[in-house]
């Protein structure tokens, strides 16, 4: 059915364009300010959580990299739940607000634990002699795997539905509304970094140097912040209502096509069809579906668009039940869903490459010289390079690149949402090239200062490793962004939570491939009797820069099936009408 909204302004006030657009973006600085402590909140944690389980839990280096890459993977994949439920059963505002509170008695868990030595395993020394180190087990464990995965809960609940509840604001029926919308994901990916900046600088420093409970209470305090700053919002915000289950419709659009009876009754046609564009303008109301100046419904003046024909029957044929009647415009949703999970495929690529960020760019930098004058800047704070630069491209891509496009193409967007994450793959491409030649020069100095086998820092400094950080940082936010956007704005307006949280699946998914490349890629070449090349006494004797080239070639074949399908790719929302 129709998107119905619900809004506590005055209706009168609302109807004005420029009024609204204007107090859309004032609405969002809640959604903001929030995700800022949100993030902070969730980084704080995860990009030290290593640290933490090694030394406080006593777990070994391959035992924590894959717990906490577990934890990750989960947070975002659960981003789906969130998303689910925001289309399903509640509003993103509730969802929001339920997963914050989730979120906040996970990280209680962990800090109360963090406090208590008696909930914390023995202490150990690791001199000669001594007795092996013993990890957390029973119920310390428990406690621990309840914490984090509360917390893995709120976090996915929220990255479910913040974006498109921030999104909802605006009103995409109008040019300027469309465009606020673009710069609200601009800026949701600035507000990320800027959460994330804080929290691999003064939150790292605090669990190094104050104790571990300082940094979950941290955490705890800034999600917390989180929930009346969000709240403040609440009678400007309107949320969208949920129209039950995406996937209901989806299971009975396909049904329906694969059980319809072949040389079935027709429906009637007035020569109506739906047809695409190569690029994105205009709202995706099924209104815009109709003949200008009909006041017909959609459904009863159009057949479906030729895309996926086979899905045509569902609407075309008559169904052996009732209970599977499909309407053009369900029929028409089902099509953007499935037409939209091969661009999701194609980002996961990307994201294996920026899982490289909190691992093996994390162990270079380690070997290097990492201080700045007189300051020693932690491995954990390394990740303030990509972010940084987020900071400082988000605003110049907003307000330079884009409107500048703009007036180049003289379109509505300037950079369609696609040619945005091609980009952003474009400069994985590049970072894994870069990184491969990097990691050339800093094997050349170990080898030339005779250090292959020391554990000293080399006479290199850390700076080298910002240039592989610059373009992956560069490629997050393009591609992050545009697929926020273009997800949300393709999605149908009952799925669009759920389409939007695929963003947080392929990051996800992206962490999980990265884990199984490694490991294929030593099997692989660990065969023969050779040493594979992600093995050896030190990251010295690892072939690192191998790994990194193969990277960049599958990046490469991977841009080369994001292209075939970008140039395939019809958008929904530029659909009109051929009489």
């Amino acid at each position: 059915g129709p998107r119905r909204e619900s809004h506590p302004c005055n209706a009168g006030v609302m109807s004005v364009i420029t009024a609204h657009a204007a107090a859309a973006a004032y609405i969002c600085q809640f959604c903001a300010l929030a995700e800022v402590l949100e993030n902070l909140a969730f980084l704080a944690n995860a990009s030290n959580l290593v640290t933490y389980l090694m030394k406080s839990m006593h777990y070994s280096p391959a035992q924590s990299a894959t717990t906490v890459t577990n934890f990750m993977g989960t947070a975002f994949l659960l981003g789906l739940f969130g998303g689910f439920l925001s289309d399903a059963v509640c509003t993103t505002y509730a969802v929001y607000l339920i997963s914050a509170f989730v979120e906040f008695m996970g990280l209680v868990v962990l800090t109360i634990q963090a406090r208590s030595p008696s909930l914390m395993p023995p202490e150990c020394t690791k001199a000669a002699g001594a007795l092996p180190c013993e990890p957390v087990s029973g119920g310390k464990k428990a406690m621990l795997f309840v914490g984090l995965y509360l917390t893995a809960l709120g976090i996915g609940g929220i990255k479910g539905s913040l974006p498109s509840h921030g999104a909802e604001q605006f009103d995409e029926h109008t040019p300027r509304g469309r465009k606020g919308r673009s710069t609200f994901f601009n800026y949701y990916v600035f507000c990320l970094s800027c959460g994330a900046l804080i929290a691999v600088t003064f939150a790292v420093w605090v669990e190094d140097n104050k104790g571990w409970q300082w940094g979950f209470g941290i955490s705890t305090i800034a999600i917390l912040l989180s929930i009346p700053v969000f709240a403040a919002g609440s009678k400007f915000y309107r949320s969208k209502v949920p129209t039950g289950s995406p996937l209901v419709t989806i299971g009975k659009v396909l049904l329906a096509a694969a059980s319809a009876r072949r040389g079935g009754t027709q429906s009637a046609s007035n020569g109506a069809v739906i047809d695409r564009a190569p690029s994105p303008t205009g709202s995706t109301d099924m209104k815009e579906y109709c003949k200008p100046g009909s006041t017909c419904a959609a459904d009863e003046v159009t057949e479906p668009s030729q895309e996926l024909s086979g899905l045509n029957r569902a609407v075309q044929c008559q169904p052996r039940h009732r209970t599977l009647a499909c309407t053009v415009q369900e029929v028409e949703d089902v099509k953007i869903v499935l037409m939209v999970l091969p661009i999701f495929l194609s980002t996961i690529m990307l994201n294996c490459c920026l899982a490289q960020l909190s691992t093996f760019s994390v162990e270079q930098a380690a070997t290097m010289n990492t201080h700045v004058g007189g300051l020693k800047v932690p491995p954990a704070s390394l990740p303030v390079f990509p972010v940084t630069f987020i900071i400082l491209l988000a605003p110049i891509y907003d307000h330079i690149i884009v409107p500048f496009a703009r007036r180049v193409t003289g379109t509505e967007m300037g950079i369609t949402h696609l040619q945005r994450i091609g980009t952003g793959l474009v400069l994985s491409i590049v970072a894994m090239a870069v990184a491969a030649v990097v990691e050339v020069k800093r094997k050349n100095v170990a080898t030339d200062a005779g250090m292959m086998d020391s554990t000293a820092p080399l006479p290199i400094t850390f700076f080298w490793i910002a240039f592989q950080y610059l373009f992956l940082g560069s490629a997050d936010l393009f591609t992050l962004a545009g697929l926020l956007e273009f997800f949300f704005s393709e999605a149908p307006p009952r799925m669009r939570s759920l389409a939007t949280s695929l963003s947080w699946a392929s990051l996800a998914l992206g962490y999980y491939l990265s884990s199984v490349l490694v490991t294929v890629v030593n099997s692989a070449t660990g065969r023969g009797g050779h040493r594979a090349w992600l093995e050896g006494a030190s990251l010295n004797h690892y072939h690192l820069e191998r790994f990194y080239w193969l990277m960049c070639v599958l990046s490469a074949l991977n841009y080369v099936f994001f292209l075939v399908l970008a140039i395939r790719y019809k958008y929904r929302n530029a659909g009109v009408i051929k009489g």
